[in-house]
């Protein structure tokens, strides 16, 4: 699917952009049909952005790096993904089914991509 490591990033970081801005944007004027927290969102929306600047730098910078780079952002998303249970469990009585269903989905999207991530540095290394 995609033939240069440094793509991966692109396409991770703009994954992460769509993340921050879902969340942080759109999903806090729906707090009260997920129960998902507005601050909670705001911590979840921030993270991406952080990653989303990981990802254009090793885009533009990575160079011959990639491999390092790529379980780099694998292990950043998997704590991304880490956090974010962490959070939902903590707001477990708040959160309504269509919050949980949000959550899960988002995981597992990026769960799956960063497992992409570490396979893709496993081949070019």
């Amino acid at each position: 699917m995609i033939k240069h490591p440094r793509h991966i990033f692109l396409f991770d970081g703009l994954g992460a952009v769509l993340s921050a801005f879902m969340t942080g944007l759109f999903l806090v004027n729906w707090e009260a049909i997920l129960g998902i927290p507005s601050k909670v969102l705001y911590v979840l929306a921030a993270i991406p952005c952080l990653l989303a600047i990981y990802d254009f730098f090793s885009f533009h910078f990575g160079n011959n790096h990639y491999t390092k780079l790529l379980k780099g952002i694998a292990i950043l998303n998997l704590g991304y993904c880490i956090l974010s249970l962490y959070l939902a469990f903590t707001h477990k009585d708040e959160i309504s089914y269509l919050g949980w269903i949000y959550i899960i989905i988002e995981i597992i999207i990026i769960t799956t991509i960063a497992f992409y991530e570490f396979q893709y540095s496993k081949r070019i290394a």
